[in-house]
């Protein structure tokens, strides 16, 4: 578009109107939208609160893990996990898993998608590409669900595990259906 024909054009003062009144309303819609995800967020929180804290103590309190209320749902307490590998510490967490013998968790990208497992074929892949000056990025995670997985089965046979390096997360966590 050219910018020096566009200014040039003159606007009617109507149309002028028009745009700022609209735009306006554009504005308005932005705030109400993030007015609306910060509340949604705050909600969450307490949501969790009562999920993760609150009823879980106060079930513990009366010994009891699961009930009936009086409007038929079941509420149950059960153990929930959570993990994340903290981005600053990838390559650590990948260097344990692999010393550990749990390297097959690691998943490789090299342009190409390469599953679990085939942490030897990426290495190659990575080798050749550099022989022959290919540009090339590599790309490594371990699925989440399969870190959460893998976490709660280790924590539950009692393995020590790392964590803070792999961002493990215990709790209790009641559900009500």
């Amino acid at each position: 578009m050219d910018i020096e024909k566009f200014s040039s054009l003159e606007l009617k003062t109507e149309d002028v109107k028009d745009i700022t009144e609209v735009c306006n309303k554009c504005i308005d819609l932005e705030q109400q939208v993030n007015s609306a995800e910060e509340n949604l967020s705050r909600l969450k929180e307490k949501l969790r609160d009562y999920q993760e804290r609150i009823i879980p103590e106060m079930m513990q309190e009366a010994g009891v893990d699961s009930l009936v209320l009086t409007n038929g749902k079941k509420v149950n307490v059960k153990p929930f996990y959570g993990a994340k590998i903290p981005i600053e510490r990838q390559d650590e967490a990948f260097s344990w898993l692999r010393a550990k013998g749990h390297g097959d968790m690691i998943k490789n990208s090299i342009t190409a998608n390469l599953d679990r497992g085939q942490d030897n074929l990426a290495s190659e892949l990575v080798k050749v590409c550099q022989q022959h000056g290919f540009n090339y990025s590599q790309k490594m995670k371990v699925e989440p669900m399969t870190l959460k997985a893998w976490a709660r089965e280790r924590v539950e046979k009692g393995e020590e595990l790392p964590f803070d390096l792999f961002g493990i997360y215990i709790a209790n966590r009641a559900t009500i259906k």
